[in-house]
Formats: C-alpha cells, sequence, structure tokens
C-alpha cells in the first residue's frame, strides 16, 4: 500500500525466498524502531540489535580477517579478509601459510575495499550480514577485501563517511604487502551497497581528482536521490520494504543541515553537481540495480550520467529483485551477481 510501513506481503512472496524476506522484514523493524521524529537515532538500541562477530585468525571457509586501525585520529577500524592460501605478507599475515614476496609474480591480485550499507545510518563492518558478505566476495573474486567502518550519521554527518572511505582508501594504497603484479601496485576496487555504493563513487571521484588510481567501481544498489519524485518512488513507496518516508529521514540525517536532496552527495548529476567527469580518469563502475527498489530511477540515472561523461559502465538491471537479494546465495540472481563481480574484478585487474 503506498505510502504505508507495511510491507506487501502477497507482493514480496512471489519475488522474494522466504529467508530473505523474513532477513529484510526484520531489518525493517529495527530500523523502524532506531528512527526518532526528531532526527535524532537510537545508537545504543541499535549496537544492541546489530548481530556482530569477531575476527577470526583461524580460517573458516578458506578466509581469516583480522581489525586494524586505519586513522587513529578518527579511531577508524577496517577489517581485512584474506584467503587463506593468498601467500601476502604484512600485517595479519602470520596465519598465512607461506610469505610471499610481490616482486616474484606477475599476477596482479585485486583489493577490494569495501563499504557497507545501511542508508549511512546503520550496520558496521563487524555486523554479521557483512561480515559473511566479504568473505563471500573474497572466496568469488579470490581478492582481499578492505571492510571499512566509517562514521555513521546522525551523529556523524556529511563529509565524514567519505573522509573516512578516502582516509582507507590511502592506507590500503600505502601498504607494500598489498602490493602485486608487474607494476608492483595496488589493484584496488571501491564496493558497496546502498550507502555504501555511494560513499564508493564520492571516494572514487576524489582518488580521480587526486592521482590515486583505481581499478573499478561495483556499486549493489547505490542509494542516490534528489529533489523530484520518480516513477519508480511513486509506484514502489511502501512496497518491498522501503517507503519515500524511509529514505527521506536517512537524508535529513546524513546530508548537512539545511541542504536538499539535490546536493551533490545525494544527486551527484543533479543541478548542483560541482564539476563534469568528462577527462577525469574516473574508473570503470559495475551498478547493479533492482527493478522493485523504489529508488532504482535515481540509480538509473546515475548509470546514465557517467555515459554522458563519457566514463565506462556496465549497468545489470534484474527486473524481479529487491534490496538485499545479494546477501544470501538462495536465488540465480545472487549467484550471477557475484559471477559478474568476479569477471569484472579479474578482467580489470591486470
Amino acid at each position: 500500500m503506498a505510502g504505508s510501513n507495511d510491507v506487501s506481503l502477497n507482493d514480496a512472496k512471489t519475488v522474494v525466498p522466504l529467508n530473505t524476506w523474513v532477513l529484510i522484514s526484520n531489518f525493517k523493524l529495527a530500523y523502524n524502531l532506531l528512527r526518532r521524529p526528531d532526527g535524532t537515532f537510537n545508537r545504543h538500541l541499535a549496537e544492541f540489535l546489530d548481530r556482530k562477530v569477531p575476527a577470526n585468525a583461524t580460517p573458516v571457509d578458506g578466509v581469516y580477517s583480522f581489525d586494524v586501525i586505519v586513522e587513529r585520529s578518527t579511531s577508524l577500524l577496517s577489517r581485512v579478509y584474506r584467503p587463506f592460501s593468498d601467500g601476502l605478507g604484512g600485517a595479519g599475515a602470520a596465519a598465512a601459510p607461506v610469505s610471499f614476496d610481490p616482486t616474484s609474480s606477475d599476477a596482479a591480485f585485486p583489493v577490494i575495499i569495501f563499504f557497507h550499507g545501511g542508508s549511512f545510518a546503520h550496520s558496521s563492518a563487524n555486523s554479521a550480514i557483512y561480515d559473511t558478505l566479504c568473505r563471500r566476495l573474497v572466496s568469488f573474486c579470490k581478492a582481499v577485501v578492505v571492510s571499512v567502518n566509517y562514521r555513521r550519521s546522525p551523529e556523524h554527518r556529511f563529509p565524514c563517511a567519505y573522509d573516512d572511505g578516502w582516509a582507507a582508501l590511502e592506507w590500503v594504497n600505502s601498504r607494500p604487502w598489498l602490493k602485486s603484479g608487474k607494476d608492483s601496485m595496488v589493484h584496488i576496487f571501491l564496493a558497496g551497497d546502498s550507502s555504501g555504493g555511494n560513499i564508493a563513487h564520492h571516494v572514487a571521484l576524489r582518488a580521480a581528482q587526486s592521482g590515486i588510481p583505481v581499478a573499478g567501481n561495483i556499486l549493489l544498489n547505490p542509494m542516490f536521490g534528489g529533489e523530484k519524485r520518480t516513477e519508480s518512488e511513486k509506484r514502489l513507496d511502501g512496497k518491498y520494504f522501503v517507503t519515500i518516508q524511509d529514505r527521506d529521514w536517512y537524508w535529513r540525517a546524513f546530508l548537512p543541515e539545511g541542504a536538499n536532496r539535490d546536493h551533490p552527495a545525494c544527486n551527484p548529476f543533479g543541478p548542483n553537481a560541482p564539476l563534469s567527469l568528462s577527462g577525469l580518469p574516473f574508473p570503470k563502475s559495475l551498478v547493479v540495480v533492482a527493478g522493485l527498489d523504489l529508488v532504482q530511477d535515481w540509480q538509473l540515472a546515475y548509470a546514465e550520467g557517467l555515459k554522458r561523461e563519457g566514463q565506462d559502465v556496465k549497468l545489470i538491471y534484474l527486473e524481479q529483485v529487491t534490496i538485499g537479494f545479494y546477501f544470501l546465495p538462495n536465488t540465480e540472481h545472487f549467484y550471477g551477481v557475484m559471477e559478474e563481480i568476479k569477471n569484472f574484478v579479474s578482467s580489470n585487474s591486470s
């Protein structure tokens, strides 16, 4: 029912596996409890409800992880995931079976910097759902994954999340033990879902302006928007877990005080966009859009904006898919997108 906080169960059941529906419905229930009408957020309850998992030095399903502070001034933490048999040296390498001299191999090893979703307000790098997703990215892509525990709104508004993303990129780019390939460089990809996809775009833009090479951007249902109401927002409002009212709350909580949704953070190709991407070394992009996400029109407009600016973008539009489909390996869409991500990373790593 448009404008309602109720999910249309009959509609959702036709396209969403039951376990996915239960998972995302539980998130939605928790999210509704945490947001307050005055724009504040119940962070203590959020931390209590968010199931977290520790890093593991002992490999699980061929992947081990460790936490590291990458920026002491803000206590910015990232969780690093690595294949047990990657053979890389450096921090956390005690669990690796062999030491690895990057100059001894011509093979480039991808490093994916991942930004979790949660509309800038929810979840963290050690949330169980994102810990599992990052492990799957390691396994599918044969990559190192660095998951960034960026500061969240409304306590930390724009540009804090972007600044944390930039700090993580600089940290990754400066690690000798992540260099690989004939060029002995760190082969960096930026990735994220929802707000994390938004962060990936803005960090990539700063990298293009600053000269740090990024091999590719991977955006899963990226969170963009604008002042006008699009057709998909009107048609899908209140269906498939998300309402316009929800999205508006998160933008008010994240954007600078007094800014509207045409702020470049929200609408990167909107009327207030500060610069053109034309001529910038912006990375290739893989943009995944769920056809039942109410902000899909903004995601499609983002992909079109990249094309207009002469940038390389591959769009994957999945018509009968909702937000969060990539959390559980229970549909062909999950495996199809993971295969696309694997191919994107492998083809752009060399």
